[in-house]
């Protein structure tokens, strides 16, 4: 194996974090990639990098030979790498590059950028996972990122992101057809679609784990269908599936969306950009346009709007 400057990068991040999850989880990566890579580092090498401790990893010997050599490597490419971005930049204009999990309030926001910065290329980038979004905005790939982070499943944030959180917790409802009988009611337990197929996109970050968590708290096993929330929309209309989803999503026709009862699955929202701010416009800036986005759709939402109506409103009123 030939080494490259991400080897290097690796090992400076388990060194100065002291441990590999620590590393992993700056690096926007598993635990377990992160340790295949670093074997495949030691073997190349011909010797152990670090000792593996109960503590954590410390460098052994050959280690800190490798790290001496390795820091002013990556201190340079990082370096080479900001100086071609601040040429291009200069050379081309203003670009901004945004990201998003899925989100209707994905579409308000680029139209609120364009409008406020008109001299600047706006670019979106969508994924389903949080986690990818974030190791984007790090590395440089992406500006600033709007990412949902599922309770009691953390996304794995890196070090050197600032994040703007919008909310605290967002409930999460169930889309079901309008002709099932749980859709006549304006609260839906879990409890009672226990007989009901549930679609899970698996690639969505923490979703997984989050489901079986309320369904171990609600005493239910239910079927599951793994799938993407585009193709569920046919499903859910047609009686096959229920499926969790935001509260600010449209209802379609033949589709009813209603909040579960007591809220058991919920996520955080926040915008995350680099500590060294965007290139076009602020970090408050862009923090602003997303939330008065956001507040448009959350208000245009019939379902949002009354569970709203029924707690104390953690949003302003869309103006």
């Amino acid at each position: 194996m030939e080494l490259e400057v991400r080897h290097l990068r690796a090992l400076c991040a388990i060194a100065d974090s002291g441990s590999v999850r620590k590393a992993a989880r700056q690096l926007g990566m598993t635990q377990p990639s992160l340790t295949t890579q670093l074997h495949r580092i030691e073997k190349a090498l011909g010797g152990q990098l670090f000792f593996r401790e109960p503590t954590g990893s410390r460098p052994t010997p050959l280690g800190h030979a490798v790290l001496c050599r390795a820091r002013p490597i990556v201190a340079e490419m990082r370096a080479l790498v900001d100086e071609v971005a601040s040429v291009s930049h200069r050379a081309q204009g203003a670009r901004l590059h945004i990201g998003s999990t899925n989100s209707p309030a994905v579409a308000g926001w680029l139209r609120r950028l364009r409008v406020r910065l008109p001299e600047t290329d706006t670019t979106i980038r969508t994924d389903v996972s949080a986690n990818a979004l974030l190791h984007m905005v790090v590395t440089g790939q992406l500006d600033a990122a709007f990412v949902h982070e599922v309770e009691g499943a953390p996304l794995r944030v890196p070090d050197g992101l600032v994040a703007h959180e919008l909310i605290a917790r967002e409930p999460q409802f169930i889309a079901l057809a309008d002709s099932h009988p749980a859709a006549a009611q304006d609260v839906v337990r879990v409890a009672d679609l226990a007989e009901d197929q549930w679609m899970v996109d698996p690639t969505v970050d923490g979703e997984w784990a989050g489901l079986r968590r309320i369904w171990a708290a609600a005493g239910i096993n239910p079927r599951v269908v793994h799938g993407d929330y585009l193709t569920a929309v046919d499903l859910v209309t047609a009686g096959e599936v229920v499926t969790p989803c935001q509260p600010t999503a449209r209802s379609r026709h033949g589709m009813a969306i209603r909040p579960l009862y007591g809220d058991p699955l919920a996520v955080r929202l926040f915008m995350a950009c680099r500590q060294d701010g965007t290139p076009a416009g602020t970090p408050d800036e862009l923090f602003a346009d997303l939330t008065a986005s956001y507040m448009e759709i959350a208000w245009a939402s019939d379902a949002y709007r009354a569970w709203l109506a029924r707690h104390d409103p953690p949003l302003p009123v869309a103006t």
